[in-house]
C-alpha cells in the first residue's frame, strides 16, 4: 500500500510517499480503504519528532480517516466488508489502508458524504469528550474557544452553540472572526488586538467563562484563569504557545476552578470506543439534521501532503484540511 512517512523529523519537505506492507486485520480490528483523512496539529508535531505514536501504532502519520470496510477481525460484530465507516486512529491514516480498533468505527452521519466524513472523528470526539463529557458545559453557560477558526473551534462553536450555551472565540483575522460569527459565536475577539479576558467578562456581566477550551498552553494560562468564572473548567488540549507557566494558585483557589490537561490519541482503546459511541449517540444526530457541519477548507491528494502541511503551518485556512486518496 501507499502511505506517506516523514524520512526524518523536520519541516514538511521530510514527507515523501512511499510503499509499506498491507496492514490486516488483527483481532478486535477493521480494516479501511481509505478514501481520506484529516490534518490535525499533532500530525505537524509528529512529523517534526515531537509526538511520537502510542507504543503500538503504526508509524504513519494520521489520526483520522473515512474508508470503506475491506477485512474484518475476528470477533468484531456489527462491521461487514463494503460499509462505509470514519475512524479515529492513534495512527496511520495518511496511508491506502489502515487497521483499526472496532470500537473507534463510526458509521458516517446521514447526509456527509465519504471524502468529507474523514473531517469529523478527530474534532467531534476531542470537543464531546472534552467540553461537555469532561468539563460538563450546561445550556446558559459561557464557553470561551481559543483559536475559533480551526478544526477543533470550528466544531466547538458549533456544537456548543446549538446545545444552548453561550460562545466567546479568539482568531487572528476579521475574516477568521466572521466565519466564527456564522458559526455561532456570540462574541468574537482578535487576540492581536484585543484582551479576550475583558471580552469573557463583558459578555458574561463580569461573571466569567464557565469553560474555556484552549489549545495554547502555558503561553495563555494565566489569563485563562482570570477568564474562568467561579467553579468553571480549563480544559488544555494543546501547548501550541508552549509547556510550562506558572500557576497561581490562590487564584484558582478563590474560583474554585479547575484546571484539566487531556489528550485523545494516548488514551485506552476501550476509552476512545466509549467517547466514539457517545459521539454518535449524541452529535451525529446534529449532523445528519444539518445543525452541526464538518467545514472544510480544501483538500488534497496523498501525494501532496507537504502541500497540504504547509498550509496548516501558514494558519490561513478555516476548519479542516483533508488528504484524499
Amino acid at each position: 500500500m501507499r502511505a506517506v512517512i516523514a524520512t526524518e523529523p523536520g519541516a514538511p519537505e521530510v514527507l515523501t510517499i512511499t510503499d509499506l506492507p498491507d496492514v490486516e486485520a488483527g483481532p478486535g480490528e477493521v480494516v479501511l480503504d481509505v478514501a481520506a483523512a484529516g490534518l490535525n496539529r499533532a500530525d505537524l508535531l509528529q512529523r517534526q519528532g515531537f509526538y511520537p505514536p502510542p507504543p503500538g501504532a503504526s508509524d504513519v502519520i494520521g489520526m483520522e480517516c473515512s474508508g470503506t470496510v475491506a477485512a474484518v477481525g475476528a470477533g468484531v460484530e456489527g462491521w461487514q466488508v463494503g460499509d462505509l465507516a470514519c475512524a479515529l486512529l492513534a495512527g496511520g491514516g495518511y496511508a491506502e489502508r489502515v487497521a483499526v480498533p472496532a470500537g473507534q468505527l463510526m458509521p458516517l452521519p446521514d447526509g456527509v458524504d465519504l471524502v468529507t466524513a474523514a473531517a469529523l472523528p478527530e474534532v467531534a470526539a476531542t470537543v464531546w469528550s472534552n467540553v461537555f463529557m469532561v468539563a460538563g458545559l450546561q445550556p446558559r453557560e459561557t464557553l470561551l474557544v481559543h483559536g475559533g477558526a480551526g478544526g477543533i473551534g470550528s466544531f466547538a462553536i458549533q456544537l456548543a452553540h446549538r446545545l444552548g450555551a453561550k460562545v466567546v472565540t479568539t482568531g487572528g483575522t476579521a475574516d477568521k472572526l466572521a466565519a466564527c460569527t456564522a458559526l455561532g459565536a456570540d462574541v468574537t475577539v482578535n487576540y492581536r488586538e484585543e484582551d479576550f479576558v475583558a471580552a469573557v467578562r463583558e459578555a458574561t456581566d463580569g461573571a466569567g467563562a464557565d469553560v474555556v477550551l484552549d489549545n495554547m498552553g502555558a503561553a495563555y494560562l494565566d489569563r485563562n484563569i482570570d477568564a474562568l468564572a467561579t467553579e468553571g473548567r480549563l480544559v488544555i488540549i494543546g501547548m501550541q504557545g508552549g509547556t510550562k507557566a506558572e500557576l497561581d494558585i490562590n487564584k484558582l483557589l478563590r474560583k474554585r476552578g479547575a484546571v484539566i490537561a487531556t489528550n485523545l490519541r494516548g488514551r485506552p482503546t476501550e476509552e476512545k470506543s466509549a467517547i466514539c459511541a457517545s459521539v454518535v449517540e449524541h452529535v451525529w444526530p446534529l449532523v445528519a439534521e444539518g445543525l452541526v457541519q464538518p467545514i472544510v477548507h480544501g483538500t488534497f491528494p496523498l501525494a501532496d501532503a507537504r502541500a497540504a502541511h504547509e498550509l496548516m503551518e501558514s494558519g490561513e485556512h478555516t476548519g479542516k484540511i483533508l488528504l484524499t486518496v
